[in-house]
Formats: structure tokens, C-alpha cells, sequence
């Protein structure tokens, strides 16, 4: 493990910049296939304004319930994606994370897992949270596969929860525990 809290192998988690990152925040909102991967929601662009003023906002907000990060490469600091940690319980110490690799020349290259990584030490090791979930589509294997790679596991899923194209997909729910993340760190 190294000394740098927030730091992983190919990326580091920084604090998300509305004026600097609001452009590359809503060309990601512009690509359809990124959205859809992203939530059950329906898929609206936003312009590099609104995302600049929503950032500005959540930032204001101090929410102490919701540790959000921007994802940026070590070798050029370069802003590929976001992680967060939301819904946090603190007497249950359970909370759960999203994340998304915006930029498409980073998918598929363990971006993903190395910033899941990161996050789960930070939730485990600094927050001192016992359990983490997420949720992630059926129709998302490359998704899934990175979440086990991190020490996840399936723990079920609500059939058919979402409508995409015409066909019935099924909502995974994924876990991990602090003993788990200890065994495997």
C-alpha cells in the first residue's frame, strides 16, 4: 500500500473543479452509451454551463453524508472520470459508491478498478465504514467484472427493473466488507 491516501497505481482522486472540468463533465453527458451505463434515468445532455453551476452547487453544499472525487490520471493529470461516495450511515457505517469512466480511451484499462480501489481504502481506512454496495446493470458485464476484480460480490438483483431498448434487464446489487477489503488489500 503507499503512503499517498488517495493515490492508486494508474490514477489519484482529487476534488472535482467546476471551472476547469464542467466541459469535459458534459461532453461525457453527450454520449449516449455512457449515460445509459451511468443510471436508470433517462439519457439529457447537459451543457458545460449547467454542469458548471450543478458542481458550483453540490460544492457549496457541503453534504456530509457524500464524498465526491474527480478521477484523473497520474502520468498527465488528466480528468477521465468521477467516484463517489454517497448515502452514507454513519452508525451502520454503510454507504454506497458510483462511479464513471467518462472518457472512452480509458474504459477497459483498469481506470475503473484502480479508482475503485482507491475509494474503498478511503471509505474503509479513513472514513472507518464496514460496508460498501453499488448497483450495476445486467447489460454492463465489463462493469462487473471490474467490481469483482476490486473485491466485490454479487449479493442479488431486482429482475427486469429496467427498460432499455425494448427488452427487460435485470439491476445487480454488489457488496463489500471491510473484512473482505482487509483480507484482499
Amino acid at each position: 500500500m503507499n503512503n499517498y491516501l488517495l493515490q492508486g497505481e494508474l490514477v489519484r482522486l482529487a476534488a472535482g473543479n467546476s471551472e476547469t472540468d464542467a466541459e469535459g463533465f458534459a461532453r461525457w453527458t453527450r454520449d449516449s452509451e455512457f449515460m445509459r451505463l451511468q443510471d436508470t434515468w433517462l439519457a439529457r445532455m447537459w451543457s458545460a454551463k449547467k454542469t458548471k453551476e450543478e458542481m458550483q452547487n453540490w460544492i457549496e453544499s457541503d453534504k456530509p453524508n457524500e464524498y465526491a472525487f474527480a478521477i484523473r490520471t497520474l502520468a498527465e493529470e488528466r480528468l477521465i472520470g468521477d467516484i463517489e461516495l454517497d448515502g452514507i450511515n454513519w452508525s451502520n457505517g454503510n454507504c454506497w459508491v458510483g462511479i464513471g469512466i467518462g472518457d472512452r480511451e480509458f474504459w477497459g484499462k483498469g481506470y475503473g478498478t484502480d479508482a475503485m480501489r482507491v475509494i474503498l481504502r478511503f471509505a474503509f481506512m479513513e472514513l472507518n465504514l464496514h460496508r460498501v454496495s453499488l448497483d450495476v446493470f445486467e447489460y454492463n458485464p465489463r462493469a462487473i467484472r471490474s467490481y469483482e476484480k476490486a473485491g466485490f460480490k454479487i449479493e442479488g438483483c431486482v429482475r427486469q427493473a429496467l427498460n432499455r431498448n425494448g427488452r427487460r434487464w435485470d439491476d445487480i446489487h454488489m457488496g463489500i466488507l471491510r473484512e473482505e477489503w482487509e483480507r484482499d488489500a
